[in-house]
C-alpha cells in the first residue's frame, strides 16, 4: 500500500510537468510539496496517515463514518483480511465509542502482510498493537477458528512461518489424515 502511495504521489507531478504544462506546474509545486499530491482532495480520500475526524455527533457523520470503516475493512486487497476484519467491523461498528473507533483506525492503518502473520500467530507484534483491544478481539477470533477448523499437522508451530502450498506434505501413509491436502 505505501509503495503504491508513493508511487501515485510521484508520478502525478512528473505527468502534470510534462509538455506544455511544465511552465505552469513547476511554478505551482516547491520543493516542501514533491510528497503531496497535485490534487488536494485526493490525499484525503486515500492517506490513512491523517488523522481521521470522528464526529459521532448525529446519524449522517455516524453513517458516513461506518460505511468509510467497513469499506475499508472490506477491500484490503488480502482477502483473508478483507473476510475477517469486514465480518469483524459489521458485526462490531455499531456498538463501538470514540475510543473503540480509534483503536479500529489504528488496525486499519497497519500493513497488510504484518497484520496477517500477526493475527495468525505467525509473528509477535509489537507492544502497541498487542494492547489494542480491537487488534485483541481479532486475533482471539482468528486463533479460535484456526484452533477449531485446522488440522494441527498441517500447521506450522506458534511463531514459525506457515508452509506455502496445499500439497507440500504428500498424502500416504505418513502424512495428515485431514488439513490442506
Amino acid at each position: 500500500m505505501s509503495s503504491l502511495r508513493r508511487a501515485l504521489l510521484f508520478t502525478i507531478p512528473r505527468v502534470l510537468n510534462s509538455s506544455s504544462h511544465a511552465s505552469f506546474a513547476t511554478s505551482k509545486m516547491s520543493s516542501n510539496n514533491l510528497y503531496r499530491p497535485m490534487l488536494g482532495s485526493f490525499q484525503h480520500f486515500y492517506s490513512s496517515n491523517q488523522s481521521m475526524v470522528i464526529d459521532l455527533s448525529n446519524e449522517e457523520s455516524k453513517r458516513r463514518l461506518y460505511n468509510r470503516l467497513l469499506y475499508r475493512s472490506r477491500q484490503r486487497g488480502f482477502l483473508e483480511l478483507d473476510l475477517v476484519l469486514g465480518k469483524w467491523v459489521e458485526d462490531h461498528i455499531h456498538s463501538m465509542d470514540e475510543k473503540g473507533i480509534k483503536a479500529l483506525v489504528n488496525v486499519l492503518d497497519l500493513e497488510n502482510p504484518d497484520l496477517w502473520k500477526w493475527l495468525t500467530g505467525q509473528e509477535q507484534p509489537s507492544e502497541a498493537v498487542s494492547i489494542n483491544p480491537v487488534f485483541v478481539d481479532v486475533h482471539k477470533r482468528v486463533m479460535n477458528n484456526i484452533n477449531s477448523h485446522a488440522s494441527p499437522e498441517t500447521r506450522a508451530t506458534s511463531g514459525q512461518p506457515w508452509v506455502r502450498g496445499w500439497d507440500d506434505f504428500k498424502k500416504g501413509r505418513d502424512g495428515p489424515v485431514v488439513g490442506n491436502q
